[in-house]
């Protein structure tokens, strides 16, 4: 049995949601194993520990499950982003496209500098979307993006396009069909 499929029995599939057609990746099962969860955010942060990272940026809300303890690994500043209206100072925003629909998305004007190299963290890279959106935030700051980090890629999203000049890892990747 592969590292993968080892870590998958703590990944449970659930048919049909949000919509019929949709494989949903439940991450619940993992978080609630202190080793598991303890373990993946070990593998993750042994592997960007060479890219200098000063800055962890997550948008929420899964992504700060990850997020945070491994800005806390790298000895990193951890930047949340957030739904409009939900942070305190002076924000930016970033609109951008969904399939059905548009979003926005803000973060502190002062929460990345020039002088920072920053990991983006998700639990997902499905399309693209959310994550292109946050990287786009942190560019316009002028800092550096280090790379981008996942604990699951869904191949058939072709997400990993979107981001194609960016440092990409992931633990777990699945297809549409994979149950």
């Amino acid at each position: 049995m592969t590292f993968e499929d080892r870590l998958k029995k703590f990944i449970r599939t659930i048919p049909d949601f949000p919509k019929p057609g949709i494989n949903f990746r439940d991450i619940t099962p993992l978080l609630s194993n202190p080793e598991v969860f303890g373990f993946v955010i070990d593998q993750m942060a042994e592997h960007c520990q060479e890219w200098n990272v000063t800055s962890v940026v997550a948008a929420e809300a899964r992504g700060f499950i990850f997020a945070a303890p491994l800005a806390l690994k790298l000895n990193a500043a951890f930047v949340p982003i957030r739904k409009p209206g939900k942070l305190p100072f002076d924000t930016h925003s970033f609109h951008y496209e969904l399939e059905y629909g548009t979003d926005s998305l803000e973060m502190h004007t002062d929460a990345v500098q020039k002088k920072d190299r920053v990991l983006l963290v998700d639990d997902l890279l499905a399309t693209g979307g959310t994550v292109d959106a946050c990287l786009r935030m942190v560019e316009h700051d002028g800092a550096e993006i280090a790379g981008c980090v996942f604990l699951i890629e869904l191949d058939d999203l072709q997400g990993r396009e979107k981001l194609a000049s960016q440092n990409i890892f992931y633990l777990l990747h699945y297809r549409e069909d994979e149950s």
